[in-house]
């Protein structure tokens, strides 16, 4: 209602209407039918007993989450349904429990700005009752007169419940009710009328009436503690356990006042904290001692109370005691006394919003003329920045109205987050607590011991008890368990914090430090073990993104990118663009070029271009790695890497020169890479057809520098194909004992390219191992070899099917910019019209591959595609064989005649 009157005072128009919107909450309100019919069932069954002190209670269900989130709206709106079943929301069904007993629906707010006290939630369910029955509970009821006239001498209950605006709830009925009870008792006790007008003398005569079981008390006899609740001093302690009398009360209404109380307990995060549970111990002993009674309690936390740690500070705790409240996998839970609960779990986390349900929260709160005020294309913006978050929705309908006194409202005023957000977040928590969630709000995702290590704190408990609120989402099976609620992450980093304790731009500066620091811990003592790559990747990506933005050193992040880098998967890297405007402006280039200006940028940029080489054009590779190596920002290792990533996509552009140099530059150095540079010279050497120089280097690269791969690759141009695949085994092995999963997937996939040639069947199983190899990798040339071996493996057959399978991989070759494969496929296609001795078709094919290579790198190609066929040479390359060409074109012509013959005796 606030939020109504705050919009209805925000404008002048009187067309302008404003509601207090609820939508949707299905699945909460199916929570509610499924418990309380249940509930209904079970305080039926015959075994039930509302003074058995020692059964587990199934009569709560709790609905948590962060705040802003719906829970006092749904509070509210449960109370009306329950109340009315016209004002039900349609969508939410007909009810699936029985019409009979009445539902008695009873709302206390338990916020502290509210002032709700154990006395005040004792008479609020005491005036529901008078309401409803209309007629007095005489145990209860005494007990209440003694209490009240012990503790609140000479004040009348009506004014009592006048100043705590109570008296609405049938404030006038109550008191007669309970003097009513009161003189009747003293009536059945055959008091004199002066004495039984005093509560604490009728009190007495009753509890020596119990004691003796007179048969003046035998109305009452049945409630077993009435006596000793009777003799025990009339304070607040005694009042806390008066709900007992209630239950029984309750219990024995006749059945034309028989009802079944629900009592909704709104804001339960205000009843204590984890130290002060003082409040907290009064409320829940009345939720233990009226078990005929459902409680629906909402509030920011999850219940405590199935914890067998707070003993002594309840005094009803562990998961015996409260079944629903225990996690499922709770290891402490016998098996109850009585049926556990079927209605699902009893605690439920309140989520976010739908972005249907948002839309149409907005398209509700604000109209004018019985149409929706905020446009459609301002609805959806305001709603894809909400991630669903009620209050945010709330806030923004209200900047709508605050801005359209001005102007029109647009897009861009909705990209601000709300302080309010901030304060809302922080009320209630500690200031360790608050300390601890700035900490993590730099974090995509935690652990413990990263957001103690985040906060700089050397105890865990404030980061422990941060891990129960509502906005911090778990996820048991990610890297890190824990991440903040995405609105409540950027509204922390983002928004106008004016809250006392608010962070300076320093104390974020040494928070980001503190937690950059605390991963590269967490990575360099996982090791190589279980998980370690996943962790690698983890703290990259979050390492990255802390160092770019905060601007801090590299530190670990330098050997963490070689240990990336040494594997060969490729998984995406690249944190989200920086949000700060200026970074932005200063950014050159082409559009959505990056940002460098420290060497974070330049690491960000180098290793979000090698991943994503993968998937981009070498073009885009090749631009992106020149503007790192020329913002010079970079340390000299970490410049090689990028200057060899560079010299490998010129060379895959058939960029020879410009590779060479590269390569050179970086083979004449001592970093990590100089081995690799001197394979890439060989590659070029090969490239160039200059055998004898690529095998003499090849041959001493060692496993720095694939030496087995590098060898296969050079001879199965010669038609080799024995000694190539004992190349590419080796190499395999060599990977495997290294466990670079890279390097393993791509010479398995040669190892499948050469068996294609000599034996298809054996490329059938090695192609499925290359397959099991890549799976999770990011390896798209590698991929690309699979494809062509595949080609090879069964060319001479397939017909019109074959040529539609190598033209839509053609077309992949194209965009992936990669001219080792495209120049491979065009060979392929050479080898399948030259097995079925397709003249005009070869022609084609060796004229296709002519184009792809004459002048450049790999023209010898168009020998071999000669070769195949037996034809002369017309335009010989100028190609070194290692052997000379005719016992190459032997060979060549060799696994040409031996897959026909294959293929005719295969029909």
């Amino acid at each position: 209602m606030a939020g109504d009157l705050r919009a209805l005072f925000g404008s002048n128009s009187r067309e302008l209407n404003s509601q207090e919107t609820f939508t949707n909450r299905e699945a909460q309100w199916g929570a509610i039918s499924g418990t309380l019919t249940e509930h209904l069932a079970h305080i039926a069954a015959p075994g039930f007993d509302v003074q058995d002190l020692e059964a587990p209670r199934h009569n709560v269900l709790v609905f948590h989450g962060v705040g802003g989130i719906g829970k006092t709206t749904l509070s509210r709106k449960l109370e009306t349904a329950l109340t009315d079943a016209a004002q039900r929301p349609a969508q939410w069904g007909e009810p699936a429990w029985p019409a009979s007993p009445r539902l008695l629906p009873v709302r206390a707010d338990l916020a502290r700005s509210a002032g709700t006290d154990i006395e005040q939630l004792v008479l609020t369910l005491r005036l529901a009752l008078a309401r409803h029955v209309g007629r007095g509970l005489p145990a209860f009821d005494i007990a209440l007169r003694r209490y009240w006239d012990t503790v609140h001498p000479g004040e009348p209950l009506e004014e009592y419940l006048r100043r705590r605006g109570l008296a609405a709830m049938a404030g006038e009925a109550l008191p007669g009710q309970i003097k009513g009870a009161v003189g009747e008792a003293a009536q059945q006790l055959a008091l004199p009328g002066m004495v039984g007008s005093a509560a604490g003398q009728v009190a007495a005569a009753l509890v020596t009436a119990l004691r003796q079981r007179h048969e003046k008390a035998r109305a009452l006899a049945g409630c077993l503690r009435l006596a000793d609740l009777l003799e025990a001093e009339p304070d607040v302690e005694a009042l806390s356990f008066y709900p007992h009398l209630l239950a029984w009360e309750i219990a024995r209404l006749p059945a034309k006042h028989a009802v079944v109380p629900v009592v909704l307990l709104d804001g339960f995060e205000d009843v204590g904290d984890r130290t002060h549970r003082d409040l907290e111990r009064l409320v829940q002993r009345v939720v233990w001692l009226l078990p005929n009674a459902l409680f629906v309690i909402t509030g920011r936390s999850r219940l405590q109370w199935a914890d067998p740690a707070l003993q002594g500070q309840l005094d009803y705790t562990g998961p015996a005691a409260w079944p629903g409240l225990a996690p499922a996998s709770s290891p402490l839970l016998p098996a109850a006394r009585t049926p556990a609960p079927a209605a699902g779990p009893r605690q439920l986390l309140i989520g976010d919003f739908s972005p249907e349900d948002c839309e149409d929260y907005l398209a509700h709160r604000l109209t004018s003329g019985g149409q929706p005020l905020i446009p459609a294309p301002l609805r959806a913006v305001i709603a894809r920045r909400s991630h669903g978050l009620p209050l945010y929705l709330d806030l923004s309908a209200l900047r709508f109205l605050e801005i359209r006194r001005t102007r029109p409202p647009a897009a861009d005023d909705f990209e601000a987050d709300f302080p309010a957000l901030v304060a809302r977040t922080l009320q209630d928590l500690t200031g360790d607590e608050r300390h601890v969630l700035r900490a993590v709000s730099l974090l995509d995702a935690f652990d413990l011991p990263l957001a103690t290590a985040a906060a700089g704190m050397n105890h865990d408990a404030p980061a422990l008890r941060l891990l129960e609120r509502p906005f911090v989402h778990e996820d048991p099976a990610a890297l890190w368990p824990y991440h903040l609620h995405a609105l409540v992450r950027s509204t922390l980093r983002g928004a106008d914090d004016r809250t006392d304790d608010r962070w300076s731009d320093q104390d974020w500066q040494r928070a980001a430090d503190r937690a950059h620091t605390a991963l590269g811990i967490q990575w360099a003592s996982a090791g190589a073990g279980a998980g370690g790559r996943s962790l690698l990747v983890g703290c990259l990506r979050q390492g990255l993104r802390l160092a770019r933005d905060h601007r801090l050193d590299l530190g670990w992040l330098a050997d963490a990118a070689w240990a990336y880098v040494a594997d060969s998967i490729w998984e995406p890297l690249a944190p989200p663009v920086s949000a700060d405007p200026v970074r932005q402006a200063t950014a050159g280039g082409s559009p959505g070029a990056a940002v460098l200006e420290t060497p974070a940028d330049a690491l960000v940029e180098t290793l979000s271009t090698l991943a994503a080489r993968q998937r981009e054009h070498r073009t885009r590779t090749a631009d992106r790695l020149t503007r790192v190596l020329d913002s010079r920002l970079l340390p000299e290792d970490l410049t090689d890497l990028a200057r060899y990533y560079r010299a490998k996509a010129h060379r895959d552009l058939g960029r020879t020169g410009a590779s060479r140099r590269g390569m050179q530059k970086v083979a004449a150095g001592t970093t990590r890479l100089a081995p690799a540079a001197r394979r890439g010279l060989a590659h070029l050497a090969r490239l160039d057809a200059d055998f004898p120089t690529a095998l003499a280097t090849a041959q001493s690269l060692g496993w720095a520098g694939r030496q087995h791969r590098v060898l296969g690759d050079l001879w199965w141009v010669h038609a080799e194909m024995e000694e190539a695949a004992a190349a590419y085994e080796a190499a395999r092995t060599d990977a495997e004992q290294h466990a670079v999963a890279g390097e393993r997937a791509t010479s398995q996939a040669q190892l499948a390219f050469v068996h294609a040639f000599t034996d298809p069947e054996q490329a059938d199983d090695d192609l499925q191992l290359a397959d099991q190899f890549l799976a999770g990798l990011d390896l798209r040339a590698t991929a690309l070899t699979t494809r062509i071996a595949a080609l090879v493996r069964d060319a001479g057959t397939g017909g019109q099917e074959f040529l539609d399978r190598a033209s839509v991989l053609d077309a992949e070759v194209h965009t992936s910019g990669v001219r080792a494969a495209s120049t491979t496929l065009a060979l392929a296609l050479c080898f399948h019209h030259a097995v079925l001795d397709d003249g005009d078709a070869l022609d084609t094919a060796i004229r296709d591959l002519d184009q792809l290579t004459r002048d450049r790198d790999y023209a010898y190609y168009t020998d071999i595609a000669a070769f195949m066929a037996d034809r002369n040479l017309p335009h010989p390359s100028p190609a070194r064989w290692l052997d000379g060409d005719q016992a190459v074109r032997a060979r060549w012509r060799n696994l040409v005649t031996t897959r026909q013959h294959r293929v005719l005796g295969g029909r």
